[in-house]
């Protein structure tokens, strides 16, 4: 799985990093979303497919291992 996100269209909500702390984490100025690991391990890539799937601006798109990408 390699994950990427759309920094520009991030509303800050923060529902990613709350629900997959150990791939993203929010910026201290704006809010923004950090990605901090592009290809999580195994073990964390549900709270991954989760945190896409919640995130209320889609700026998360997941490619590869059977992952499509986001709509």
């Amino acid at each position: 799985m390699e994950v990427h996100v759309d920094r520009d269209r991030c509303l800050g909500a923060g529902m990613c990093a709350l629900t997959a702390p150990r791939v993203f984490d929010q910026d201290e100025e704006e809010g923004l979303v950090v990605l901090l690991d592009a290809r999580p391990p195994e073990e964390q890539r549900a709270a991954v497919r989760v945190a896409a799937g919640v995130c209320p601006a889609s700026v998360i798109t997941l490619t590869g291992d059977g992952s499509s990408p986001a709509p």
